[in-house]
């Protein structure tokens, strides 16, 4: 692979060059002075281009004096900042040949590295080594799962390999808040990589060319280069292609050793060419052909006008007009989602899949829930159900905003969380473990919602899945209880109609599952159930092993009945907690698990017991017997439609429960 060395008069670089002290500024490499080599070159007009359209390339770009990045007393690493202008243009709007990497390497180009996915900095027998000392910010446009990329378009911290010691999907934070952007858009943006010495930490920044940059890093981590860094490195950069022709270019560069990378002038930076290329002059010599081209096109567009119409086409029929407010229009609805497409997609689970969306004009942030629905209710009283559930306001329930129908889907909006649902904080190794305090605070407010239900609104709302996956938290990790897609209204003083069975195995009260009555005791008997989630950190139903599956409720009951029931709790929670709390929050679940309706206290007690306004009564009260049924289907019960946790999506075996009539009876 030849090498490229362009040594010229220095116009537009500004360079110093001391023992512990090195700044220069490029803006724009117009008669500049580089090491270059593989298929780096410079543009006539200034640009530093890394790759060419060549597929299996490697460019790369290096300040030709090696810099002293170490105090040779201490052997700690200098502070060191840079920042410059990239852009990666593809010949496919939506797909790129891999990205650009900032490195710090001892060596100026790497002989022996691949392109692809390895950017040219490593090859498959280095990657990983500590005999490496490479240190880079990667501006990575391809998913690549054997390095742990987290996406197809983020930026990454890499130390000897390109398994990114830490990343992020590249954006910014503005007053808005996170905007995203797409590192393959083909325009300029901004680049800001900072170490500081003393403290240890490294900070990048990204940012559109027309942005300022932003107050606070898009990833910053605490990393001590020293080890990784020798006396003397060399700064520049590497990128490569791979089956997709791409071309990847720096416009502008400012590096300094012990202070601030000098502004760049992006003024004075040189232009990109044209997003799409040369515009071909396309002249017609005679009038007919501009006539028929004309006639294609009125076509052409009536064409995609009627296919348009008939994509968004949904059903609108005259009872509705009395709910125009909570109307939305699914083409409002498939923009704010882009198209329902999988990169929005939040969750799904046995009534549905839930996509992120922005509002097009409003650019509120929604939830837009798409439930494939056989029901026997009619779908009129249904949506008067639905937009009579939209006037619920309350500061622990996820507003229903709307509804849209559209041929055999109805779809329901709601405002949107943006720290998702409880139960990813519970199971799997969370990434997070929320602390008692937060627990409770969740626990209460969930309750203080459920109570708003029952009793406080105009009308009773019997929810009928309660659960962590249905509980969202807010910013400030405030518990929301969302998901109304099962609700059932009634008449304060009436009784509930009888339904079949719906709702999630382990949250089902016994006589729910006998008469198909939901109401607001069987609410309260799957709050239990909630409750034993967020205190113990596991599922209602667990597999077992050999003697199959475990009943949550017995097991906590057992410990209880040991004097052992703090035993029972999560031990992700530590030693920072409130004994006193805990147990009551276990015993008032069990208490809620009562196998018999009229012994479960109502919402207005559970909420009094929580806030610790009235004493919990003593279990020991509650006269129990060792009435232990075999945990089975009850007749008739399998035709009932039901959603199942992730951990039951398998035949539940026929095991004994051994909890006494508390518990007694299918769940």
């Amino acid at each position: 692979m030849s090498l490229k060395v362009v040594t010229v008069v220095f116009l537009l670089a500004t360079i110093v060059v001391a023992s512990d002290d090195t700044s220069f500024t490029y803006n724009g490499f117009q008669s500049s002075y580089l090491y270059l080599d593989g298929s780096a070159e410079f543009t006539t007009n200034g640009m530093l281009k890394l790759t060419n359209h060549t597929k299996q390339q490697k460019g790369h770009a290096f300040f030709p004096s090696p810099i002293v990045f170490k105090n040779t007393t201490s052997g700690s690493v200098f502070s060191f900042s840079t920042t410059f202008v990239f852009a990666i243009r593809s010949e496919f709007p939506n797909l790129s040949g891999h990205g650009i990497v900032f490195v710090v390497s001892p060596t100026k180009g790497v002989p022996h590295s691949l392109p692809s996915q390895y950017l040219g900095l490593f090859d498959d027998t280095n990657n990983g080594n500590n005999s490496n000392h490479i240190f880079g910010v990667e501006l990575d446009t391809i998913l690549n799962t054997e390095f742990g990329d987290i996406n197809d378009n983020h930026v990454g911290v890499d130390v000897n390999e390109l398994k990114s010691v830490k990343s992020a999907a590249a954006g910014y934070y503005s007053d808005e808040g996170f905007k995203n952007l797409s590192l393959i858009s083909g325009y300029p943006m901004q680049v800001w990589v900072e170490y500081d010495g003393l403290k240890k930490q490294i900070d990048v920044t990204l940012a559109p060319i027309n942005v300022g940059k932003p107050e606070g890093p898009l990833l910053s981590l605490s990393k001590d280069l020293s080890p990784i860094l020798n006396s003397s490195m060399y700064v520049g950069f590497s990128s490569s292609t791979g089956s997709i022709l791409s071309s990847h270019y720096v416009l502008g560069w400012s590096f300094k050793v012990n202070g601030k990378a000098q502004q760049l002038a992006i003024s004075e930076l040189p232009m990109l060419p044209r997003l799409g290329g040369k515009e071909e002059s396309k002249v017609l010599i005679v009038g007919l052909p501009l006539i028929l081209l004309s006639l294609i096109l009125m076509v052409a567009l009536a064409v995609v006008h009627v296919i348009k119409r008939k994509k968004f086409t949904e059903l609108l029929e005259d009872w509705e007009q009395d709910y125009g407010p909570h109307r939305f229009k699914y083409k409002d609805l498939s923009l704010a989602t882009k198209g329902f497409r999988e990169k929005e997609l939040l969750g799904s689970g046995g009534f549905g899949r839930v996509y992120k969306g922005v509002m097009p004009i409003s650019k509120i942030e929604v939830a837009v829930k798409k439930v494939s629905r056989e029901s026997r209710q009619g779908m009129r009283e249904f949506v008067a159900e639905i937009v009579s559930i939209g006037c619920l306001r309350h500061r622990n329930l996820v507003p229903l905003l709307g509804y849209c129908r559209r041929k055999g889907e109805l779809l329901l909006v709601y405002d949107y969380m943006p720290n998702g649902s409880l139960d990813k904080y519970l199971y799997n190794k969370p990434r997070v473990t929320l602390n008692w305090s937060q627990r409770f605070k969740i626990t209460k407010g969930v309750a203080s919602g459920l109570f708003y239900l029952h009793e406080e609104w105009e009308q009773v709302v019997v929810h009928r899945d309660i659960k962590a996956s249905n509980v969202l938290l807010d910013a400030e990790l405030n518990g929301r209880l969302g998901d109304f897609g099962l609700s059932r209204l009634y008449e304060h003083g009436t009784d509930p109609h009888t339904t079949h069975v719906v709702g999630t195995l382990g949250y089902l009260a016994p006589e729910h599952t006998r008469t198909g009555k939901a109401t607001t005791s069987s609410d309260v008997f799957a709050f239990g159930a909630f409750m034993l989630e967020v205190v113990c950190g596991r599922r209602p139903i667990e597999k077992g092993g050999e003697s199959g599956s475990e009943i949550l409720v017995d097991w906590v009951y057992n410990c209880w009945k040991k004097g052992e029931i703090l035993e029972s709790m999560d031990p992700n929670l530590g030693a920072n907690y409130r004994p006193d709390e805990v147990e009551l929050v276990l015993k008032l679940a069990l208490l809620c698990s009562h196998s018999e309706p009229l012994a479960r206290p109502s919402m207005r007690q559970v909420v009094q017991y929580l806030e610790k306004d009235v004493p919990l009564p003593d279990l020991c009260m509650l006269s129990l017997s060792s009435n232990g049924l075999t945990f089975g289907l009850h007749e008739d019960f399998q035709d009932c439609p039901m959603s199942y946790p992730s951990s039951m999506n398998r035949p539940i075996s026929h095991t004994s429960s051994i909890v006494e009539s508390l518990l007694s009876g299918g769940r």
